[in-house]
């Protein structure tokens, strides 16, 4: 997930309770409720409904004093067990499903308050669509506000994805048309943007009930603003009251908003948060996942989401190359160019960073300079194929020549080489022989880094977890000893 800053102060004050918890020897009702009391502030002030952060906890004091304590974990840690069991279960199971017809079109409606991100949400949803083999058409219902028309009309041309639209029509009858326009442009989902207000009132919800009676969506996705705390959890509450509302889209949160909202909705509405919106362009809506964002609020990162980046842009082959060359110690600077240009296509290296566990809550803090990367990649590019298989061979003249190609200096060229080689030195320390052996003594197992970051390590996974993490690690001591 990539809301890299949405719940970095709620984070950090989660963060020095656990801190303060880790150090006491054993849980008492005593300092479960000293703890209790500064993660009820650090909720409220994330503008968390007060309901909600009452009946939360009240289900944490209850989990935590009747605690029985798992060996090996400290009582500290089995807090932050208790607490990230509970967020994730506040915010309710995972589901950004959507429910396709087998034949015929799907319609999906979006609705909101105005200024919440309806209509370029919908050209979002309409590019996610499209990924999962649909063919998408938009639908600019809004005419209340000619210029969401013209900004569909916008998104729809370059997304190459038709848009219907009439100026001055009625809404109901333009979606009923768009309906039946849809099967003559071979397309099989309608996205449908309705018009917003600056508050609820009378007209629009009249006219979205109309929408909903003639066109009958399969699905309708309430759209809020997650920058607006707790107006995003009353509105929801209006429109789930008044319309057959199945999920709701989340946007702004790669803003500062305080996270309120993602951790209200559910328990307002009773309706899953289906996705989430984390930047402006229109690759930025991702599916919601409760266990993943309660893991990223406890600075734990967001490992789980980093490996399904990582596994988008690198194919399977390239990653099993790459992990033989690791462990041979054949990773060469033609490896390393590789590696940089895919962390590329990952996205921008802050929100890379902000998946990483420490470094999650601390982003704001955090100066990324990516010019560096350029320089590094200008340099590797500069060189020849030989002088990248083989860099022990770049001497006096080829490091001039490589530094007039790249526009850097010879020291620029010289301290590259110079961290290439310690680097490969220890990525052999950590993949050849010993490798794993080390690696499992630095983070208590891989697998369980993965799932919930550090510092909790065995109190967050199950046998059947810790018995597959096993089988894993012999499957892969197996497959080295082969070659």
């Amino acid at each position: 997930m990539g809301s890299a800053y949405v719940f970095e102060s709620l984070s950090k004050s989660l963060e020095k309770v656990f801190e303060r918890m880790r150090g006491k020897p054993r849980l008492t009702e005593e300092n479960v409720q000293e703890a209790l009391r500064e993660v009820r502030l650090a909720l409220l002030e994330a503008d968390v409904s007060y309901k909600v952060v009452r009946d939360f906890l009240g289900k944490v004091t209850e989990r935590a004093l009747g605690a029985e304590l798992i060996k090996s974990v400290t009582p500290g840690q089995q807090f932050v067990k208790i607490v990230h069991d509970e967020l994730e279960a506040l915010m309710g199971e995972g589901d950004s499903t959507i429910p396709y017809r087998k034949e015929g079109l799907t319609v999906l409606m979006l609705v909101g308050l105005q200024g919440s991100g309806k209509t370029t949400t919908c050209a979002k949803l309409a590019m996610l669509v499209r990924q999962q083999k649909h063919r998408p058409m938009l639908v600019a219902a809004d005419v209340q506000r000619p210029a969401a028309i013209d900004q569909l009309e916008t998104l729809g041309r370059q997304l190459d994805v038709p848009v219907h639209l009439e100026r001055g029509g009625i809404p109901p009858l333009i979606c009923k048309q768009a309906v039946a326009k849809a099967g003559e442009l071979n397309c099989d989902v309608v996205i449908l943007d309705t018009a917003g207000r600056l508050h609820i009132d009378l007209q629009m919800m009249n006219e979205l009930k109309d929408i909903v009676r003639m066109v009958k969506p399969d699905q309708t996705f309430l759209v809020c603003d997650a920058m607006t705390g707790q107006d995003a959890v009353n509105s929801a509450g209006e429109f789930n009251q008044q319309l057959p509302v199945d999920g709701v889209i989340l946007t702004k949160l790669d803003g500062d908003a305080r996270g309120g909202a993602a951790l209200s909705i559910r328990s307002v509405t009773g309706k899953p948060i289906k996705f989430i919106g984390i930047g402006e362009k229109l690759d930025k809506l991702e599916p919601f996942h409760p266990d993943r964002m309660a893991t990223r609020i406890l600075g734990m990162g967001d490992v789980v989401s980093l490996v399904e980046k990582a596994q988008d842009v690198m194919a399977e082959e390239e990653a099993e190359e790459l992990e033989r060359k690791l462990r041979t110690e054949r990773f060469d600077l033609e490896d390393f160019l590789k590696q940089i240009q895919a962390l590329r296509r990952m996205g921008p290296l802050k929100d890379i960073m902000g998946m990483l566990p420490f470094f999650g809550n601390r982003m704001s803090e955090i100066e990324i300079d990516e010019s560096g990367i350029d320089r590094v990649e200008a340099i590797i590019c500069s060189m020849t194929r030989l002088e990248r298989s083989q860099p022990e061979i770049i001497d006096s003249s080829r490091r001039q020549r490589i530094a007039q190609g790249s526009g850097t200096d010879p020291q620029d060229i010289n301290r590259l080489l110079k961290q290439f080689k310690q680097m490969r030195k220890l990525l052999f320390r950590m993949t050849g022989p010993k490798g794993e052996e080390m690696l499992e003594a630095m983070t208590g197992g891989m697998q369980q880094q993965q799932e919930i970051g550090p510092g909790v390590g065995r109190a967050m996974m199950d046998p059947r977890r810790r018995k597959l993490a096993r089988e894993k690690r012999k499957k892969s001591k197996r497959r080295r000893h082969r070659h």
